[in-house]
């Protein structure tokens, strides 16, 4: 399964974290765990968002043959669109 992550820097990640699961509440079951808010998605991607002192780690992972970087690009827009005052930027490490 493909996976990709990413960080934001952010003074709020816990807020993020938060409303972009709560956003897409439809999409699938969230769980907390280790620290991590997962959503895991009917359609098979699974979504972990860490929440660390200044910084939102984001994992997410496409079942083979889905398009991860359209997926990270999805979940990139709707962050940064949730920020646009705090000048949000997840910053993917391929």
């Amino acid at each position: 399964m493909p996976t990709v992550n990413g960080t934001m820097a952010t003074d709020r990640p816990e807020r993020y974290a938060k409303q972009l699961v709560s956003h897409w509440s439809k999409r699938g079951p969230v769980t907390e765990e280790d620290g991590a808010t997962v959503q895991r998605w009917e359609t098979g991607q699974v979504l972990r968002l860490t929440p660390t002192e200044g910084v939102l780690e984001v994992e997410i992972t496409v079942a083979e043959g889905d398009d991860a970087a359209r997926f990270a690009q999805v979940v990139k827009e709707h962050l940064e669109r949730f920020g646009p005052r705090d000048e949000l930027d997840v910053v993917w490490h391929v």
